[in-house]
């Protein structure tokens, strides 16, 4: 959960809610370095200020009391002095005896030397989600933490900081079991985690762990079809039993986008007389909002799959493009057996980009076809909009045509007229669709 800022009183303490996972803080704004930690189960004062030894500056931060135990008042007045000591250069909780009857300071070892847990809870909830990652980012972050590191869930960062051979170790093994990209992921990942955490822990060792590691050699992979090969990849196509799916991976292959997006696309994300097609959280999460500008074959596809949709998923077809019998309502897997289609997902990602480059069409505009991030000092001065409803979709027209016409033979053209690809919706069926879309919005 993401911290809070307020005025700390009794009543404001009592309102806080428990933290769904993690923990976060309530900071007081009256005096700084005073603030709540608060759980699941439990609330707790804290202190947090800096002192100088031999030139440098540390942070300490230590409990004050369990909140119940001492009214907000009385903690503040408590943290107050704890924070005049620090301020003078004593460690408060240099010495564990008790005086005057009164428990001794403890630190805070969930905050000063978070488990990995705990760092990667708060990894995930104060920076991805605040960031707006998309849900498909944040589950394969998790995947890399929860499954590939779960035996160290519970270990304290330091044990690796103070380590590093650990690091080094798990990564040799994940490489023999799990292969060379998955190991790497896996320790971008921790290594990620790690820096969040010491901003705020910066008793942990400066050196990030991860560091220590031999990264594999990762090659991008070429998985591309060319040409060549694409009248033998639309034969393909045509024979897939379900028409859902066989539009999926005939759009995958004309949008050139990243299968998750396509598969999560809604109804009322489809703009006919804008001719676009809306995403709006990409891989990069909703700051990356985008429009896909779409060719004559683009919205021919996506016309035969809302008809195809009603006709065999009545209901998820109201708000899925790709409906299936799923528990979401929209296809969850479109991998296919590669004897069945040789090239699917990235593949045909990475098609739409080869093919881009056959069809003439310009480094820039295939970034922003793609929504890359645009390399150069001059990023900042293109307005993607503005070249959205000509250029742009002039260029998505070129690399359509280009496609189509490589997947098929003038000899075969006639048998195929009929395929999925070739369906031609007349003006009446698509000012029938965009009539029911406008009455259903």
């Amino acid at each position: 959960m993401t911290d809070l800022r307020l005025a700390l009183t009794d009543r404001a303490v009592a309102s806080l809610r428990p933290a769904s996972s993690g923990q976060y803080f309530a900071r007081d704004t009256d005096l700084p370095g005073f603030m709540v930690l608060v759980g699941k189960r439990q609330k707790t004062f804290v202190v947090q200020g800096e002192r100088r030894k031999a030139g440098k500056r540390l942070s300490v931060r230590m409990k004050v009391a369990e909140v119940g135990e001492l009214t907000t008042r009385a903690a503040r007045a408590k943290a107050k002095d704890i924070l005049g000591k620090i301020a003078n250069g004593v460690d408060p909780r240099a010495s564990p005896r008790k005086q005057d009857g009164e428990p001794a300071e403890v630190d805070l070892p969930s905050i000063a030397n978070p488990t990995l847990r705990i760092a990667w809870e708060r990894y995930r909830d104060g920076h991805m989600r605040n960031k707006g990652r998309s849900d498909g980012t944040i589950n394969n972050y998790r995947d890399h933490i929860e499954r590939l590191l779960a035996d160290w869930l519970d270990y304290p960062l330091s044990k690796f900081g103070n380590d590093p051979s650990l690091v080094t170790v798990r990564h040799e093994k994940l490489t023999k079991e799990n292969g060379a990209y998955i190991a790497n992921g896996c320790m971008r990942t921790l290594r990620a985690v790690y820096n969040h955490a010491r901003k705020a822990a910066r008793t942990l060792p400066a050196d990030n762990p991860v560091s220590a590691i031999d990264w594999n050699a990762e090659h991008r992979r070429n998985t591309a079809l060319g040409l060549s090969d694409l009248e033998d990849w639309f034969t393909q196509l045509a024979a897939l039993k379900n028409p859902i799916r066989r539009e999926f991976h005939l759009f995958m292959l004309l949008s050139g986008h990243r299968p998750e997006a396509i598969r999560k696309a809604r109804v009322e994300h489809v703009d006919f007389r804008g001719r676009v097609l809306h995403i709006p959280r990409p891989k990069g999460g909703e700051v990356k909002a985008f429009d896909i500008p779409l060719s004559n074959a683009m919205i021919r596809c996506l016309v035969r799959v809302l008809r195809i949709g009603r006709a065999l998923y009545g209901e998820q077809s109201r708000d899925w493009l790709f409906p299936a019998e799923s528990q979401s309502g929209h296809m969850i897997e479109h991998k296919e057996k590669r004897s069945d289609l040789s090239k699917w997902g990235n593949d045909l990602r990475q098609t739409f980009r080869t093919i881009a480059q056959t069809a003439g069409v310009a480094e820039l505009d295939v970034h922003l076809l793609m929504n890359h991030s645009i390399p150069g000092v001059n990023a900042g001065y293109i307005t993607r909009n503005k070249l959205l409803s000509d250029h742009l979709r002039q260029q998505q027209e070129a690399i359509s045509r280009r496609m189509l016409e490589a997947g098929r033979s003038r000899q075969k053209e006639t048998k195929r007229r009929t395929s999925a690809w070739h369906a031609l919706p007349s003006r009446r069926m698509l000012t029938d669709l965009m009539i029911g879309e406008d009455q259903r919005l």
